[in-house]
């Protein structure tokens, strides 16, 4: 491949990224000390039998072995420590200089240096704006359970176009090969946690495969994990220049497949069109990047029309808004007819075939990322069969859908945006969900998903160390690790185990009737999904 090309593609994918008790530990003075929120985290269940805690809906923990292994820097976990999974790239050294992922998608340039020293000192990252180093390591997600984090749906994620490009690889670039191995990776997690509490079935997290099973291991105070899937092309159902590379029964194996591995939420589609549904667009220079993809993918730009109703797919971008020296290499774009703009392309066949068959497995069905056209015929088939296992996990779809969503039963989670966005968020959905009673809201981190996390808010009413956490079981301190002190007010939500920080922030910015909401989200997401299984 030439090497603009190459580099076409890489800017081209860059955005289209049993029963339980609570842990022992009984020799511990201060549980949670190491990690900065002490006392014993929040066990069983409200008074009126509901679950409590926060749910993220949307997350990546595996994807530092995506896309070939080598982009996303860092272990969430290594039998040495920190010092050996905590560590930057091997072309991020000695000074960033060739990291070229990480300083185009931080500082919107090729060109540009980091310190790549993690840890002690991680004196650049990690980093709410560093989007290629690691943002999940194990003891962050342990700061967050103990915060209050009590169900996680973590997608494994792959993008085959980037794998391909990207010069280095440590990891197969099948999608589905690369699903398989998180997979695999995540129950090592498990058993890695549980060795460093005691033995199997000690440690603080479990894999869940049932509404039932997550109920039960919240209610023992454990971070219940539910796996889920996001990439562009599930089971090898791409297209190029509008013929489907997969079949019904193509489809079938691999839903079966991902059952039996206890994947219970998918997308159908991603970033780019594929064999089974056409994508909501993004905009302005992201749009431009991920239309490339999309025509080096399938041999074809997103095609647009003008919207007729109220519904869009964002603004199909035209040329012009990529700075120099980027932009000569973006192949020309299309013209597009006047906004708004909603992708001709919906629902196939075979993404009927796909819903359907999620549907008889008891699975959820994620709507974000599908064009309107799309996410209204998947909306039709779910109320034509009273199905609610239907969610937005990180609120990427048009909110005009939000109140058919919330009328079958699903669930829809907010992006992690700063605290100030995202309690405006909160509000302008409140009255649709007290339109449906529906209680109880999530959020959607994104974490090693190349998108950012909540930076520092700035103003008035900072976050104060030490604090009580939501739930009023622990105590939050702020969180040092080596040489390393993190302040949410200054460095915002720079890794994972910072969520606790920005639930705080949240809190000085919207009161305690949005932590409440929040607090309820877990619950929520259990009514979607015990709902679903029903219906198998």
């Amino acid at each position: 491949m030439p090497r603009s090309r190459s580099l076409i593609l890489g800017l081209a994918v860059l955005a289209a990224l049993g029963a339980v008790t609570a842990p022992a530990a009984q020799s511990d003075p201060a549980p949670g000390a190491d990690v900065g929120v002490v006392g014993r985290p929040f066990q069983g269940t409200r008074p009126d039998g509901t679950v409590s805690g926060f749910l993220d809906a949307h997350n990546h923990v595996m994807a530092d072995v995506a896309f070939g292994g080598n982009l996303i820097c860092g272990d969430v976990h290594h039998p040495d420590g920190p010092a050996a999974a905590l560590t930057d790239c091997h072309d991020h050294h000695p000074h960033g200089e060739l990291a070229w992922f990480e300083n185009f998608t931080r500082h919107r340039s090729p060109i540009g240096t980091h310190d790549p020293v993690g840890y002690p000192t991680f004196a650049d990252w990690p980093a709410h704006d560093s989007l290629t180093h690691q943002a999940a390591y194990y003891k962050w997600i342990e700061r967050a359970w103990r915060g209050g984090l009590r169900l996680m749906v973590n997608h494994l994620v792959a993008n085959r176009q980037l794998c391909e490009i990207y010069p280095l690889k440590s990891q197969p670039c099948g999608e589905m090969d690369s699903i398989r191995l998180q997979a695999r990776m995540m129950n090592d997690l498990v058993a890695f946690v549980d060795r460093e509490n005691g033995g199997p079935g000690r440690g603080w997290l479990r894999i869940v495969r049932s509404e039932a099973e997550a109920r039960q291991v919240i209610e023992g105070g454990r971070l219940a994990v539910l796996l889920g899937v996001e990439t562009s092309e599930p089971f090898g159902c791409r297209q190029v220049l509008g013929v489907p590379l997969c079949t019904r029964a193509s489809i079938d194996r691999g839903l079966d497949e991902m059952h039996a591995l206890g994947v219970r939420s998918m997308f159908v589609c991603h970033k780019y069109d594929n064999a089974l549904c056409g994508v909501r667009f993004d905009s302005d220079t992201q749009g431009v990047i991920v239309n490339a993809g999309n025509f080096l993918g399938t041999g074809r730009f997103w095609q647009a029309r003008t919207c007729t109703g109220e519904l869009s797919d964002n603004t199909a971008t035209p040329a012009g808004v990529i700075p120099d020296p980027i932009a000569p290499l973006i192949p020309p774009l299309p013209v597009y007819p006047p906004a708004p703009h909603c992708n001709i392309h919906g629902l196939t066949a075979l993404g009927e075939h796909m819903v359907r068959g999620m549907m008889a497995r008891g699975m959820v069905i994620e709507l974000d990322h599908m064009s309107v056209k799309a996410a209204t015929r998947t909306l039709d088939i779910l109320e034509q069969a009273d199905y609610p296992g239907v969610v937005s996990s990180h609120s990427w779809s048009d909110p005009k859908l939000f109140p058919r969503i919330y009328a079958l039963g699903g669930m829809v989670s907010q992006y992690g945006h700063g605290a100030t966005q995202f309690t405006e968020e909160w509000r302008r959905s409140e009255p649709i969900r007290d339109q449906q009673g529906v209680s109880g809201y999530g959020f959607g981190i994104d974490a090693n998903g190349i998108g950012g996390l909540p930076g520092p808010r700035g103003g008035g009413d900072p976050v104060t160390y030490p604090f009580t956490s939501a739930d009023g079981s622990v105590t939050v301190q702020k969180y040092t690790m080596a040489q390393r002190t993190w302040d949410m007010n200054t460095d915002g939500m720079a890794h994972y185990g910072l969520m606790p920080d920005w639930i705080e922030d949240i809190r000085k910015v919207g009161g305690d009737e949005i932590v409440d909401d929040l607090l309820g989200g877990a619950e929520a997401y259990l009514r979607t999904w015990g709902a679903a299984e029903a219906h198998t």
